[in-house]
């Protein structure tokens, strides 16, 4: 079951308390004091787990504690440490003040482990409290309690190709065919309710991770559909693919328009990230039919050839297009059809060149 969002109250361990005891050996006559220090309580880390992708396992738990400072002991002796508490959350997690709203941690980092409460300290033994005028003292500190802190665990799926579209226009299907993910596949909406995560390996040395969202309807943004509680999981992708179905009633203007500006709506970080568009099931159309379509569409954006023509329907259909009106950063234009597998490989080195293309430009400006 996919989950993305748990509350918990978090708290660290408490102190243990000094010991108030004094030596007692047969030889050893009117001995002082000796108690022992108690344990310092257990701390509360988060690490990150590459090889976890939900917050299921956090189902049903609503307290997470660390383990209490052990009492100290005669002879001077220390009380043990309480044992820490690492919870283990997968790569995108944010940890929330649930009170505040604020973001306390943004866990992104391959096995980034953060410290989040500190255990409460050990209470000195009567030991420490001992003086030329109190060489008897009969009191020892308490343990200092431990930290305790109402949070909210939200996971934002980090992805290299975040797939975008209206119900059923085939982001499944694709995902299926040129990843590992094997998504529930139906000629029906909403068939995608949650999330999916699959791994697209170009060649022997490079690859890349795509995710597949829940279908967003016109006016996700404002609650409706699914859309909204996905939405999140598309902002912390490098690059988004535009999916717009050639057979839906909606035109591809439509669609691609109506994406966009729910897109922008619900995140300005959306606005300036890069993407380019498939154009599916291409299949259903004969060559003419399908080529009519997609001119029009081009045309309705305005927008200009420029590039190599080999992976088009045809001569008269570019694969690479660039938008001169708008400040959109259109890397692409592909007319697919995963039934038949065409433009697929063409697609999945594309979007490869264009993810090593970002993370070169991100490295010259680092």
């Amino acid at each position: 079951m996919f989950i993305d969002s748990v509350e918990l109250t978090l708290s660290s361990g408490k102190g243990g308390a000094g010991a108030a005891t004094f030596r007692r050996e047969k030889y050893v006559t009117n001995g002082g004091p000796d108690g022992g220090d108690g344990g310092r309580g257990g701390d509360v880390f988060f690490k990150v787990d590459r090889n976890s992708h939900t917050l299921s396992s956090f189902r049903g738990l609503r307290r997470l504690c660390a383990k209490n400072g052990e009492n100290g002991l005669g002879s001077k002796k220390h009380g043990k440490k309480g044992e820490d508490l690492e919870i283990a959350v997968p790569p995108g997690t944010q940890i929330i003040d649930a009170e505040s709203g604020k973001v306390l941690f943004d866990l992104v980092d391959e096995d980034q482990k953060v410290l989040f409460l500190e255990g409460g300290l050990g209470g000195l033994g009567n030991w420490h409290f001992r003086s030329s005028t109190n060489q008897q003292p009969r009191y020892a500190q308490k343990g200092l309690e431990g930290k305790s802190v109402h949070v909210r665990l939200e996971l934002k799926l980090i992805a290299d190709v975040g797939l975008v579209g209206f119900p059923n226009v085939g982001k499944s299907t694709l995902i299926s065919v040129v990843s590992n993910a094997r998504p529930e596949i139906a000629n029906y909406e909403f068939t995608t309710l949650t999330p999916k995560l699959g791994v697209v390996h170009v060649d022997d040395f490079n690859s890349f991770v795509m995710a597949d969202i829940p279908g967003i309807l016109e006016g996700a943004s404002d609650g409706r559909g699914l859309g909204l509680e996905f939405l999140k999981h598309i902002e912390r992708t490098k690059f988004l693919l535009f999916m717009l179905d050639i057979t839906n009633q909606r035109g591809l203007e439509e669609q691609f328009k109506t994406l966009k500006f729910e897109l922008d709506k619900f995140s300005k970080k959306m606005t300036n990230k890069r993407f380019a568009v498939a154009i599916t099931k291409t299949d259903a159309f004969n060559e003419e039919e399908a080529n009519d379509k997609i001119i029009s569409f081009f045309n309705s954006l305005h927008i200009k050839k420029n590039g190599d023509l080999r992976y088009a329907l045809s001569d008269s259909l570019p694969n690479y297009l660039q938008d001169e009106g708008k400040k959109e950063d259109v890397r692409f234009i592909f007319p697919v059809s995963s039934a038949t597998n065409f433009n697929i490989k063409a697609l999945i080195f594309t979007l490869n060149d264009v993810l090593k293309e970002a993370k070169d430009e991100k490295t010259h400006s680092n």
